[in-house]
């Protein structure tokens, strides 16, 4: 098997792909089926539409949609042209999308029309004003409003394009060159973009990948989102490199999972906890055939002992895995490994990965922050030097801001995190973000947001408010508000509204208080 080390960039990937894999199956979207050599002519048409377009090398193009092989294409088409990707999360209402496009700089965007009954198109018209760097706006569809441009006409501009200037622009890119910014929210609310290269994230999934077993005539379904890195680079980036068949499903929807697993007979299911319980728990299971699943990788939550030796068990799944990772480190830092006990699958995260160093700041067995140097920890935030050096020690350690515990093996176990982050069905949710959303609503005058426990969802949020002087706003009042001003997975799901919130000498509010209350 050929190793990452061959591929200088990703666009070399892409063309080695198609060239290995030829005729084999590389995407099946219901009615569209792709060969991996269709895929590679494909990615080359968007690609030279990206040149004709103006794109020049390290410009940024962002993408702002679901799960479906225009996403493929059109995001391989923009790195294949030299350009570096921001994906954008679809749950985004328009102003968050507006912050990320104007603090990357994106010249170009690929939009969908409409994702789950949003008009992503009416959200920008509503934002674009702050947008100067913005100069095209492609449509994923066969029409686009006036001012933006289809998908199909957006194609038809690159065919002056010669197919050799595509490929000169391709081979200049450099190993070391950013391939893609993350944008990760954090203890400061705000996004911050974590730039990664093309050799940090190759090498990452050709470690994931072997260490997953991910191989040849693979089907895989891939339901983690793509802006995501579980669902980019260990969903697509993965299958490039293995031969495997990408099954994109743009909606978590229970029903469907269980559907095209039968259908396409799908052997990889990789996931949040939540889809897997969701899985084993449907009354419809047994009526479906399950039978090709082999391979599940989870994490971004505990994960139950229970639920790992029921997917054993239940679903004969040969392989479960746990993992962890963040943005700031191409989105891998430990893994179990095939032939580990359900207990180390399910109570730890696993060991480093091969090139990473790991430490805990505290006494061996006892809580500390996890840090993490190696080959794939981001060079630094885009354009944010303060934070970098707030998040970077001068000799190349990562400040995680999670709490965990090495064992003796070198097993990781996630205890806390100093963030405060938590994870509403494998979505990171950042409270000092939600509480600037919310502290914008007239009649709250003090807001802090906790993560509680929620049998579906593994964790939501609830707000603690304080009204303004004079002010009947209601708990419905403010989640009904929130829902149309923040993305869904971060509206509380409970407020209670109190006379005020608990702080420390210092000021701070006491959020280990407010959570023991709820």
């Amino acid at each position: 098997m050929r190793g990452d080390e061959e591929w200088g960039s990703i666009p070399e990937l892409v063309r080695a792909a198609a060239r290995r894999y030829g005729s084999a199956e590389a995407v099946a979207d219901g009615r569209t089926r792709l060969s991996y050599a269709e895929l590679g002519e494909r990615v080359e048409r968007a690609a030279a539409a990206c040149l004709a377009s103006g794109v020049e090398p390290g410009d940024r193009v962002a993408i702002w949609a679901p799960n479906t092989p225009d996403w493929i294409i059109s995001a391989l088409g923009a790195v294949t042209a030299g350009a570096v990707l921001v994906p954008l999360n679809t749950r985004f209402k328009g102003t968050e999308a507006a912050y990320v496009l104007r603090r990357s700089r994106a010249r170009l965007l690929f939009v969908t029309g409409t994702f789950l009954g949003t008009s992503y198109v009416a959200s920008l018209r509503r934002a674009e004003v702050r947008l100067p760097d913005l100069e095209r706006v492609v449509v994923l569809a066969d029409t686009a409003p006036e001012d933006y441009t289809s998908w199909p006409d957006f194609l038809a501009a690159g065919e002056g394009v010669l197919p050799s200037a595509v490929r000169e622009r391709a081979a200049a890119i450099a190993p070391s060159d950013p391939s893609d910014i993350i944008y990760t929210s954090g203890t400061t609310g705000a996004p911050k973009g974590a730039v990664i290269t093309h050799a940090q994230t190759l090498r990452a999934y050709g470690i994931w990948s072997d260490l997953a077993g991910l191989r040849e005539g693979d089907r895989y379904l891939i339901v983690n989102p793509f802006f995501h890195t579980f669902g980019y680079k260990a969903g697509i980036i993965a299958c490039l490199m293995r031969g495997a068949t990408m099954v994109p499903q743009p909606v978590f929807n229970v029903d469907t999972v269980l559907a095209n697993i039968a259908a396409e007979r799908i052997s990889v299911l990789p996931g949040p906890p939540t889809l897997h319980q969701s899985l084993l728990d449907h009354p419809a299971r047994d009526a479906h055939d399950l039978s090709a699943l082999r391979l599940v990788v989870t994490g971004a939550a505990v994960v139950p002992l229970r639920l790992v030796e029921r997917l054993r068990n239940e679903l004969r799944i040969a392989t479960v895995l746990t993992a962890y990772g963040l943005s700031e480190a191409s989105g891998i830092v430990t893994m179990c490994r095939r032939g580990d006990a359900p207990e180390v699958v399910a109570t730890t995260s696993g060991r480093a990965i091969p090139g990473t160093e790991l430490r805990v700041l505290a006494e061996p067995g006892a809580p500390g922050e996890v840090q993490v140097r190696g080959f794939h920890v981001m060079g630094g935030y885009f354009e944010d030097p303060d934070t970098t050096a707030a998040t970077m020690t001068e000799d190349g350690w990562l400040r995680t801001g999670d709490v965990g515990v090495l064992d003796a093996a070198g097993n990781l176990r996630i205890t806390d995190r100093i963030k405060d982050m938590f994870i509403v069905g494998g979505f990171n949710a950042y409270p000092a973000e939600i509480e600037q959303l919310l502290g914008l609503h007239p009649d709250v005058a003090d807001v802090a947001v906790v993560g509680i426990p929620d049998p579906r969802l593994g964790e939501v949020g609830k707000a603690y408010a304080v009204r303004r002087r004079g002010a009947t706003l209601t708990a419905d009042d403010l989640i009904a508000w929130s829902r149309r001003e923040m993305a869904n997975f971060k509206v509380p799901r409970a407020v209670e509204f109190v006379a005020e919130l608990p702080r420390n000498a210092s000021g701070k509010v006491v959020k280990g208080e407010l959570r023991g209350r709820a």
